[in-house]
């Protein structure tokens, strides 16, 4: 989303080693996958790449499938500010939504 674009434009500004943001998926939690987000300095060879807005942001390869149509957006209010995924593709998330399941 724009917002989304704009707070990693705003992240990158005061790290120039840095080329964009790189996307995962680990497995913790009571539910069993959780978002991993991290800075990243190169593409990594089976990351897949999206460029929006001038933005990059690259998608390990374990995650492509899991995060196949998902939506990445940040929402700031009056508690708290996070990057949330809206993802389709899952069926099933832990009662504080620190998890999820596809």
């Amino acid at each position: 989303t724009p917002s989304a674009v704009q707070k990693i434009k705003q992240l990158l500004k005061d790290k120039p080693e840095h080329v964009g943001v790189k996307v995962g998926v680990r497995t913790r939690g009571c539910n069993g996958l959780s978002y991993t987000l991290e800075y990243t300095k190169t593409k990594g060879d089976s990351d897949e790449e999206v460029v929006q807005d001038g933005v990059r942001v690259f998608i390990e390869k374990k995650a492509q499938l899991t995060l196949l149509g998902t939506e990445m957006d940040y929402v700031e209010d009056k508690l708290s500010s996070e990057f949330v995924f809206n993802n389709p593709n899952i069926k099933g998330t832990c009662g504080c939504g620190e998890s999820f399941n596809v």
